[in-house]
């Protein structure tokens, strides 16, 4: 019996996935076409996709495959937001390491499960952390699914990263609502506690630019508590780069137990930072590629 082929459409206008699918694939109802998109059987240019309200271009193929298509991955703090043959972009929820502290760490990480996932579709495959977050900084992370891939991403990550966005809330009102920071941050090896200076000490140089989006008042037990949505974009990437600039002002990510005061003020127990957008040169087809995590329901909850 031949086997069923798989079926390519060529994009030729802007559009989302869900409506362009209706289109194509005649007599399927919304519900045929959201299942198809759960069970992973969707593909814009070799990637798979899974929201039904991914945008689209001119120029993009869309692939429905035929069986049931890649083993989801299903777990409480990790999700894959795109897969393809190269790459898997994944968020994360805080209170989940990027990658085991000590090789022979039994602690589950997402490095663990993107392992036990992948070997799930072949005993072959592999993945490759490129960068990291913070175990209690949620978002956007991207492996790598060989280590020639994963050397040429680190090596040349600040030329393939064209937007680099996260948001925090951070303790107080900023006096100034935009703003660029620029210090050499060097991290002590006892303390594992990075140090911010104004001057070049021979540190790493970290460049961070802020927003102020939304500034509150939490009006809990000290009515004059005050808070602020900031939106902040990386020209660097350096360990804990955010929580110490943003420290330095005097203005710490609320529920920073390292650089801040804790939870003293946080009318949430997390650390309030958030790795929303990521958007980068993808190294194989040199195309770019744009992905968003949503706020996290605890800071919507505060926000709105």
């Amino acid at each position: 019996m031949k086997r069923k082929q798989d079926t390519s459409f060529r994009v030729e206008a802007a559009a989302e996935l869900m409506p362009f699918l209706l289109s194509k694939l005649g007599g399927m109802t919304r519900t045929s076409v959201k299942q198809l998109l759960s069970q992973r059987r969707v593909t814009v240019n070799a990637g798979i996709q899974t929201r039904h309200d991914t945008p689209l271009k001119a120029g993009d193929i869309v692939q429905v495959l035929q069986g049931r298509g890649n083993i989801e991955l299903r777990h409480p703090k990790l999700r894959v937001v795109y897969e393809d043959d190269a790459l898997i972009v994944v968020e994360k929820k805080n209170g989940l390491l990027t990658v085991p502290v000590k090789i022979e760490s039994s602690e589950t990480t997402v490095y663990s499960i993107l392992k036990e996932y992948v070997k799930k579709q072949s005993y072959r495959n592999t993945v490759h952390v490129v960068h990291r977050l913070d175990r209690e900084t949620s978002g956007l992370l991207v492996f790598a699914k060989s280590p020639e891939l994963q050397e040429y991403m680190r090596t040349y990550w600040r030329q393939l990263v064209t937007k680099r966005t996260y948001v925090a809330l951070v303790e107080g009102q900023l006096a100034e609502k935009t703003g660029k920071i620029t210090s050499w941050l060097t991290e002590d090896s006892r303390t594992a506690l990075v140090s911010s200076s104004s001057v070049d000490n021979g540190g790493q140089l970290a460049i961070t630019n802020y927003k102020v989006l939304k500034e509150l008042e939490l009006g809990l037990e000290n009515p004059e508590s005050k808070i602020s949505l900031v939106e902040l974009n990386l020209e660097t990437g350096r360990t804990n780069q955010i929580r110490v600039h943003m420290a330095s002002l005097g203005h710490p990510v609320v529920g920073d137990r390292k650089y801040g005061n804790g939870n003293e003020s946080s009318p949430i127990d997390r650390l309030c930072l958030h790795a929303h957008i990521l958007e980068f040169i993808h190294p194989m087809t040199e195309k770019k590629v744009r992905f968003e995590a949503a706020m996290p329901k605890e800071f919507v909850r505060v926000i709105k």
